[in-house]
């Protein structure tokens, strides 16, 4: 089926009732922005073509589509007949097209299969989306049976009952591309000189095979975003689908009215979600972990069996069972291996923790290299600024650090090797020696465990 389709996805409006200078279908819900939802929509229902058509703040919407699709340009607006029309040579190869509009996310692929199917399956050239809910401002159809006698304008019909549910335009449509491309250019243009596609219903029932009706599976399908207050609502109903999609998979939720999931994380069977807690972005938690109460991870790699509590995760990778917080931060390049513990009021940015590794608490380690079954002790910091340039701490396998130490760097603390509580170290400690005081002087340690001080040539 997808060889055959293009989809058309029309993102050329300014969206002004979004009193915003982003456009419209830029807007995030879910983590990620409207039109990219109608993309993955088409795409889950077997379409690999996809054209997105682009007009005011065009720049804005292709970042937003992401680069997977191609782009057709409506120079003016001037209707979404003529939008579709500007897509034609792009779409020129295809034998159907599905034409989409970019501000409506909530459309499942499920529908839009069948859509598909009501064209590609039938003897009919069209085939119009369709639900049952109040008028409000949209067309509604003018039904014999399950086929469409016409779109009838809302806004264009006096008495209408707008909170009357009547089957309505929801502005999606299958189409067979021969059909299509000469009709586009018959649709006359209305009085502000705008060509609509609407007119496509009108014109299959004249010729004596009307459009066919698919109705939704879910109402709230049909919803467009055009003001601030409609896309939050289309954010507390994507977010209960996501919650439901991992519940149903095997993820605990302990308080869904508290979680947060964006739509493109994946999480793994029987890991628990506790209250209070967003996971965002592309973050990959993997089986057996229990995230939060209070935790915020995004754009992780969540290993096997990790644990995260009342503390943020960003852009860094945890290996299985790696345990974090409360209250610490993982800044962007963090990569703890497999058993790190991280306790609580710990902070870590762009830094490598060997297997095994423990810093407990009230510490920051930043730009370095720590090796496996390393001990950070209390208040210990990694001075990686001079100002103008950051520098790296090399810390090998099995040291001590102990608790207050300051390491200014570049500095390399050698394996085996110890610092005492209070230390400033401003030169590297050689494998199996100990830094003691402010600034730290370098001495050997004896195999009972005392201290014996280095000889002066070793200074």
């Amino acid at each position: 089926m997808s060889q055959r389709w293009t989809a058309i996805i029309l993102a050329a409006g300014a969206g002004t009732r979004m009193r915003s200078s982003m456009p419209k279908v830029a807007h995030p819900i879910a983590g990620r922005p409207l039109v990219r939802h109608v993309i993955q929509a088409a795409r889950d229902a077997g379409i690999s073509d996809i054209v997105v058509v682009v007009g005011h703040s065009a720049d804005a919407v292709r970042s937003a589509a992401g680069d997977e699709v191609r782009f057709a340009v409506q120079p003016r607006a001037l209707g979404t007949g003529h939008a579709v029309a500007c897509a034609r040579e792009a779409a020129a190869e295809a034998e159907y097209v599905l034409i989409l509009n970019g501000d409506v996310p909530l459309v499942l692929p499920s529908t839009l299969r069948r859509l598909m199917g009501a064209v590609e399956n039938v003897a009919a050239d069209l085939a119009i989306l369709t639900a049952e809910v109040p008028v409000e401002a949209y067309g509604f159809l003018e039904l014999k049976g399950d086929r469409v006698a016409r779109i009838i304008e809302t806004k264009e019909t006096e008495g209408i009952d707008r909170d009357e549910p009547r089957f309505i335009n929801a502005g999606q449509y299958a189409v067979r591309a021969s059909w299509l491309w000469p009709h586009l250019e018959r649709i006359a243009p209305a009085s502000n000189g705008e060509r609509y596609l609407t007119h496509l219903a009108a014109m299959a029932h004249d010729e004596g095979n009307p459009a066919i009706a698919v109705t939704t599976e879910e109402p709230i399908e049909v919803r467009g975003i055009n003001d601030r207050v409609q896309l939050a609502e289309a954010e507390v109903a994507m977010r209960t689908r996501i919650l439901r999609r991992h519940m149903l998979a095997g993820v605990t939720i302990v308080d869904p009215a508290s979680t947060y999931i964006d739509a493109d994380v994946t999480i793994g069977v029987d890991t628990v979600i506790e209250p209070q807690t967003h996971v965002r972005g592309a973050s990959e938690i993997e089986g057996g972990c229990v995230i939060g109460p209070g935790a915020l991870v995004r754009d992780s790699h969540l290993g096997e069996r990790c644990v995260v509590r009342f503390s943020t995760i960003e852009e860094s990778t945890l290996e299985d069972g790696v345990d974090v917080g409360p209250y610490s931060h993982l800044r962007p390049g963090t990569h703890l291996c497999e058993g790190v513990h991280i306790g609580n009021y710990a902070e870590i940015k762009a830094s490598r923790l060997g297997p095994g590794t423990k810093m407990g608490h009230f510490s920051y380690i930043g730009d370095a290299e720590v090796g496996a079954g390393v001990n950070i002790g209390a208040g210990t910091i990694t001075a990686n600024y001079d100002g103008t340039q950051k520098h790296r701490t090399t810390i090998g396998d099995g040291a001590f650090i102990g608790s207050d130490t300051m390491l200014v760097a570049p500095v390399n603390i050698g394996r085996g090797a110890r610092t005492s509580a209070g230390s400033v170290v401003n030169r590297d400690v050689p494998e199996g020696m100990i830094a003691v005081g402010a600034p730290a002087r370098i001495r050997s340690q004896r195999a009972d465990g005392a201290e014996q001080e280095e000889s002066e040539a070793g200074r």
